[in-house]
């Protein structure tokens, strides 16, 4: 029987417009909503994501963070 689907967690996320862009692109994509969309990617995290990739694009963004906060 598969797991119930409850939205039991509610925060306010800051993000990047185009972070929030290509969140809405996927959800619509996907056919979920932005809450189900981010649920779904933290949910299966190690299996969407390229662990090789991962730390390399971090980087890139770690460095570029307090640039783009100006």
């Amino acid at each position: 029987m598969p797991k119930r689907f409850r939205l039991t967690r509610r925060f306010n996320a800051a993000m990047t417009e185009d972070g929030y862009r290509r969140l809405r692109r996927f959800a619509q994509e996907a056919g979920l909503d932005e809450g189900e969309a981010l649920s779904f990617l933290f949910e299966n995290f190690d299996s969407v994501m390229d662990a090789d990739n991962l730390g390399h694009r971090l980087r890139l963004f770690n460095s570029e963070l307090e640039a783009r906060k100006k």
